[in-house]
């Protein structure tokens, strides 16, 4: 097998090995070669080569959302390690793991005038679990230029085994990092950077490796919850007849099945869930804005809880947060290994641990239900409004909203979902999804910028087929991510075109002036068509409610190429249509 002749490089590449991390996302350069020729030469590995590294960052991401494991980006100097920062603060904020591998030049190669150099020690200071910047060793920086060594090893050039004694010390640093920052990766679900200098020769290769690095295992620590601690959340779940239970974005088949029908049985219990809570049963409340946004004052303070129990990532119901910072409970848990957000102002404990080890403590101490109508009264409001929601939906003219309704009502079961962010995702939460259909979103920052390189990520690691809803603005915005060899054919994106940044129209303000279209709704006349056919896609539209119909008969089925479906809806009237949508289900 061929190797990188780089022993910095093989080393890494050989603890990546160890650590099972097999997909690597490859952006092209010179400086990472010793790392390129590595993983692409070692069949353990599966490679992707994405030019754009915003979009490799997105793809890379997409891929360990679904493995739930450790993918590793590798690209070159310079800026181009700035690109993969809206990934990485993704992935930091959606706790999935990514190891960025970056080339760097030598030290007395820095700030000096070479092109393609930044300062990329720590660059992703704030949004990164650990940051390893490896060194090289001393004696292959010129002489001359080596002044910044320390006097002692700059007088001991020529004494060998002094050297040596160096060079290992300086080898076993290196490889205490590389493993600590991987470790970390798997164990915290989260990025970590690997800042990796390189020395030209860049390509030389060999029969041969010349390392043989120490593998450092995970030290898992399994925390008990405290018995005392149970015991008080006890005492306060007796206490109190109306408990909310709040669902972020969190993964499929997370939850026991045992928790949720437990749950679902407390009268004194409700359950929030979200799109991306993938949390499904007839008592639960998946639809939150359809029934908090027409509430009165009064129906408020019988809505609000004593206790509130969240847990998953975060929440995307801007109603939600409103509701529950205005009228907030008496107590706020939040269920999480690694943070506790106190979202709501009111946050009391944090429970470091994962929600079936929680619910599993406290269940099973429970000898009976606290008496209480909280969970009926509010499944009879529940239902009401569902009977609206379909009146409503069989008045409104061809718009966004419509749309919405036909398409996520003709998803075929056996696929992934993935939402663009912005209006696709907001959309969504109005309408019953099918329980079967696991939905995924980037809502860790909630940007949307990435949301087609993270579902074209996912496509390639899952066995169903993979379906994008997005926006235009969303779309359009990383257009590049369709510059990609690796989409299967039967990857399909629903495009909804409005035109711009049609969610922005609900805001209060002149909507008809020049510069809302402008800088708040962002207007413009672009279609994909001219994408698709550069990138080779499948290419469909619709104008109209019948050619939608029409369209969404054959867009799941097989086909020789990806499809793309541009929907296009009347810019104008999206935003009343949705606003008058809160008056009428009241």
């Amino acid at each position: 097998m061929l190797y990188s002749k780089n022993p910095l490089a093989q080393t890494v590449i050989q603890l990546c090995k160890a650590k099972n991390i097999q997909h690597i996302v490859i952006s092209p350069g010179s400086r990472n070669a010793p790392l390129t020729i590595g993983f692409t030469n070692d069949p353990f590995f599966t490679c992707y080569s994405i030019v754009d590294e915003r979009c490799a960052g997105f793809f890379a991401l997409g891929i360990a959302q679904q493995i739930e494991a450790p993918v590793a980006l590798v690209c070159t100097s310079g800026s181009a390690l700035l690109n993969y920062y809206p990934a990485i603060s993704e992935a930091f904020y959606s706790d999935i793991p990514l190891v960025v591998l970056s080339a760097d030049r030598p030290n007395y190669l820095i700030g000096i005038g070479d092109g393609q150099t930044i300062n990329q020690k720590d660059v992703f200071a704030n949004h990164i679990l650990f940051s390893a910047n490896l060194k090289l060793n001393f004696e292959h920086a010129p002489k001359n230029l080596n002044e910044s060594e320390p006097a002692i090893i700059r007088s001991i050039e020529n004494k060998l085994e002094r050297m040596l004694g160096v060079k290992q010390e300086l080898e076993d640093e290196n490889e205490t990092k590389i493993n600590t920052a991987i470790n970390k990766a798997i164990l915290s679900n989260g990025p970590v950077h690997i800042n990796i200098p390189f020395e030209e020769p860049l390509y030389e290769t060999t029969d041969n490796l010349l390392t043989n690095p120490k593998v450092i295992d995970i030290e898992k620590k399994k925390k008990k919850i405290d018995d005392f601690f149970i015991q008080e959340c006890y005492d306060d779940w007796n206490s109190y007849a109306k408990k909310m239970i709040l669902v972020g974005a969190n993964k499929p088949n997370q939850i026991e099945q045992k928790i949720l029908d437990e749950l679902a049985k407390d009268s004194s219990v409700i359950v929030f869930t979200e799109t991306t809570s993938n949390i499904h049963n007839k008592q639960f409340f998946n639809s939150i804005d359809k029934l908090i946004a027409p509430l009165t004052e009064e129906e408020f303070k019988d809505l609000q809880p004593d206790i509130l129990v969240t847990f998953g990532g975060l929440i995307v119901s801007k109603k939600i947060k409103s509701f529950l910072r205005k009228y907030q409970p008496k107590h706020h848990w939040h269920i999480d290994k690694k943070t506790a957000n106190d979202t709501f102002f009111c946050l009391d404990k944090h429970i470091e641990a994962t929600p079936n080890n929680f619910f599993n403590s406290l269940l099973p101490r429970l000898t009976h239900f606290v008496k209480s109508d909280y969970s009926s009264n509010w499944n009879e409001v529940k239902a009401k409004r569902k009977e609206k929601h379909l009146e409503y939906v069989e008045t409104i003219p061809f718009s966004d909203f419509k749309v919405f309704d036909e398409v996520l009502n003709n998803l075929p079961e056996k696929i992934v979902l993935q939402l663009g962010n912005s209006s696709a995702i907001r959309y969504s939460q109005l309408f019953d999804l099918n329980k079967n259909i696991p939905v995924f979103c980037n809502r860790g920052t909630s940007g949307i910028d990435g949301s087609t390189s993270t579902a074209i990520g996912c496509s390639k690691v899952h066995k169903k087929q993979t379906v994008l809803i997005t926006g235009d603005l969303s779309f359009f915005y990383d257009s590049n991510a369709l510059w990609n060899n690796y989409i299967p054919n039967n990857f399909r994106i629903v495009v909804i075109n409005n035109q711009g940044g049609g969610i922005f129209r609900i805001l209060p303000g002149n909507k008809e002036s020049k510069k809302f279209e402008t800088y708040f709704e962002t207007t413009h006349n672009f279609s994909a068509k001219h994408l698709c056919k550069m990138y080779e896609l499948d290419y469909a539209t619709a104008v109209n409610e019948k050619q939608l119909k029409y369209q969404l008969k054959t867009f799941f089925t097989e086909s020789e190429q990806p499809k793309l479906l541009e929907v296009f809806t009347p810019r104008t009237i999206n935003d009343q249509v949705l606003l008058d949508y809160f008056k009428f289900i009241k």
